[in-house]
């Protein structure tokens, strides 16, 4: 029946009911605000400022301090926001493949926090596991007592990023276990560029024309805080959401850079966007209207986990929460003067939409897009010395389960050996994007076929969809220790929806 219906409707489980949605392409319930809503494209879209760290020889030093704020971020009111250096999104931080970075986050928040460098290839004790705390200093709240292994930091953590991968667009966010969702839903999310000589030696866009665009969907509260169906508002005792937002918390409106739908002056020339969904639920289907003439206006160069071997030119692009596209958008094409909007196909009414671009001048223009960009080395499956099938379940009254278990942190669900190549297959009921921690692998096939459209280069999270199974292989390198994978949808995450991984 699940198959059946692919393309045409989405299955949404309410309690032990099930119901049909027309709209293809949400596993979610719209939480709407309580406040009468700005006219879309009146507010510039904000860039997030760049951190400048302390440098020696080898290393690039950082100080961050988790704290919670206030940001207009709706015009005319203000928002309580939880934010890394006090804004949302927060800073982003840039380093170079190769040289290590280390961060020192400092937890002036009123609950404990936990940071996950996203893509990172990351040893254990700085990957951000769940239980892992940053404790604030005088804190008296409850703390994890079922994991023996878990590590408490009071005041502050000091995270170390070795970064010994490529070029990529990654992005930090709190990790607590039981508590990620309302936590990012808060502000705690930002950008972490790498860079390599690889990548810096081709004629891509760059300077003021590489823009990341962190996209998420938020409500708002009649006063204007953030609206959300936490159990606990206080995020220390009972975790989850409520009923009717069990699978998934879906805001009505759309930020990008943590501004309502806004706008940017741009040339007449190519840009990069990296775009990020960092939403807890909600998936895109992103266009620009109109669509220039010749179509293929969006070229992807990049992945979760990098540049592309070659680009790709879609007329549009779908992004599952957690996924990122680097993509090259060339406004030569359009008219100066001509406004472009950037919009949301799996949207309806105020979500429709996602920020619109106005072309504002002639410019000179030396960047190109290669016809290659990057030698990617091919996994072979034939090579695997191991094939796990992973089942992401509904379970009832067990919430979203692995394989039929909720997340212990006591239980290893897979050991992987170091340097390991194996084949991962997913099975899935519902929308369920797949994140693994620690490494980055290849799509081999869906539904026993060929990858899909966005499935290309190296990948962290995979998009799966309503009764789909899909296979993926990956090289478990870099460090031994205990990792997780789970849903990245956030609200399945913190129900339960993840497991371990300990390389030995």
């Amino acid at each position: 029946l699940l198959r059946a219906l692919l393309g045409a409707a989405d299955l949404v489980a309410v309690g032990t009911q099930i119901t049909i949605h027309a709209a293809r392409a949400q596993t979610g319930e719209l939480l709407r605000s309580r406040l009468p809503l700005p006219a879309p494209y009146q507010v510039p879209l904000p860039i997030p400022p760049v951190l400048t760290p302390r440098q020696d020889a080898t290393t690039d030093y950082y100080e961050v301090t988790q704290k919670a704020a206030t940001q207009e971020i709706l015009p005319g009111h203000t928002t309580a926001i939880w934010g890394y250096e006090g804004t949302f999104p927060g800073p982003t931080l840039v380093s170079r493949s190769g040289r290590r970075t280390v961060v020192r986050h400092h937890n002036a928040l009123p609950v404990p926090a936990v940071v996950h460098l996203h893509g990172g290839r990351t040893p254990s004790a700085s990957d951000g596991y769940p239980t892992d705390l940053i404790v604030p200093d005088g804190f008296t709240g409850p703390l994890p007592h079922h994991d023996h292994r878990a590590s408490l930091a009071h005041g502050s953590r000091l995270y170390e990023y070795p970064l010994q991968q490529r070029a990529a667009t990654l992005w930090y966010h709190d990790h607590r276990m039981d508590f990620t969702g309302a936590s990012v839903w808060r502000g705690l999310a930002g950008f972490h560029l790498v860079h390599d000589d690889e990548e810096e030696a081709l004629p891509l866009p760059r300077g003021h024309r590489d823009i990341p665009l962190m996209i998420t969907d938020r409500a708002f509260d009649a006063d204007g805080s953030f609206r959300y169906p936490a159990t606990d508002p206080t995020l220390l005792h009972t975790p989850g959401v409520r009923p009717d937002y069990v699978e998934g918390v879906l805001g009505d409106v759309i930020l990008v850079n943590g501004a309502p739908w806004p706008v940017l002056e741009v040339d007449a020339a190519r840009y990069r966007l990296r775009i990020l969904n960092a939403s807890n639920a909600r998936r895109y289907q992103l266009e620009l209207d109109p669509h220039p003439a010749g179509g293929g206006a969006l070229v992807q160069i990049g992945s979760d986990g990098g540049l592309l071997a070659a680009p790709r030119a879609h007329d549009a692009i779908v992004l599952a929460p957690a996924e990122r596209f680097d993509v090259v958008v060339d406004f030569s094409r359009y008219r100066v003067g001509e406004e472009v909007t950037l919009t949301n196909r799996l949207g309806s009414g105020t979500t429709a939409a996602v920020m619109r671009f106005r072309i504002a001048r002639r410019a000179t223009d030396d960047s190109t897009v290669p016809a290659r960009l990057s030698d990617i080395e091919r996994l072979d499956p034939a090579r695997a010395t191991a094939t796990r099938t992973f089942a992401f379940r509904d379970q009832g009254d067990e919430g979203w389960t692995i394989n039929g278990r909720p997340f212990d942190p006591m239980r290893a669900d897979a050991a992987p050996r170091l340097d390991a190549l194996e084949v991962w297959r997913f099975t899935s009921d519902f929308h369920h994007p797949v994140h693994l921690h620690l490494v980055h692998f290849q799509v081999l096939s869906r539904n026993g076929e060929a990858p899909g459209p966005y499935d290309a280069g190296w990948k962290d999270t995979i998009d799966l969809s309503p009764g789909e199974e899909a296979a993926i292989i990956t090289r478990f390198t870099g460090y031994r220790g205990r990792f997780v994978f789970h849903c990245h949808n956030l609200e399945h995450e913190d129900m339960a929806m993840m497991a371990n991984f300990e390389v030995v």
